[in-house]
């Protein structure tokens, strides 16, 4: 059977979804890996959606808290709202009491990715805050460290992301991720699903 990888995301304005589509196509190339992308529901109204212009949301399913134990891995996706993740996201965790209780995620593997509006605005902690969610649950957080190589140490260019992984910067929301984000990406997906293979192959 194959190893299902599930990229979880919540996008408001697509630069998270960007991230989320890189990641997916890094877990694919995976040989044995099924990757599929989800994002949370929204709960903010369509007309306060639109008094954001926020545009229409991707095609992606709405995934539901009990399909997260369907995954083998998981890779969770937000934007930082004040360092932390986004609400909707928080919202999404809070209603998987039940999984918790009974704990089906224990044991696996997760990573998480994100965007922030600035170089300063929570590229490491909306990631470590997250961590938390991921240790009541029982998950293997699984950094990407420094193997994305020379990509990590780009100082010419801006480039969002950390070892903590993959990441992007909004600005003004006109700026979208750069082809070395889209890459960084790519490769948080394809070194997480190379990880979650090997862990199901030993279970």
């Amino acid at each position: 059977m194959a190893t299902k990888v599930y990229i979880v995301y919540y996008s408001m304005y697509g630069h998270v979804e960007k991230l989320a589509e890189a990641i997916k196509k890094g877990a694919s190339s995976v040989e044995g890996v099924e990757a599929k992308v989800w994002q949370v529901p929204e709960t903010l109204s369509d007309d306060v959606l639109a008094k954001m212009s926020a545009p229409p949301k991707g095609d992606a399913p709405i995934i539901s808290p009990s399909e997260l134990a369907e995954a083998d891995g998981l890779i969770f996706g937000f934007p930082t709202r004040f360092g932390m993740m986004a609400a909707q996201f928080k919202a999404f965790l809070d209603a998987t009491g039940g999984l918790w209780r009974t704990q089906q995620l224990a044991g696996k593997p997760a990573g998480i990715f994100y965007s922030t509006g600035s170089q300063g605005g929570g590229q490491e902690t909306t990631a470590l805050t997250a961590i938390t969610q991921l240790v009541h649950h029982g998950m293997i957080y699984v950094p990407m460290g420094y193997t994305f190589g020379a990509g990590m140490f780009e100082m010419e260019h801006v480039k969002g992301g950390s070892p903590y992984g993959a990441g992007t910067y909004a600005g003004d929301g006109s700026r979208q991720p750069t082809e070395l984000e889209l890459e960084q990406a790519f490769h948080q997906g394809k070194y997480i699903a190379g990880i979650a293979n090997k862990l199901k192959g030993s279970a």
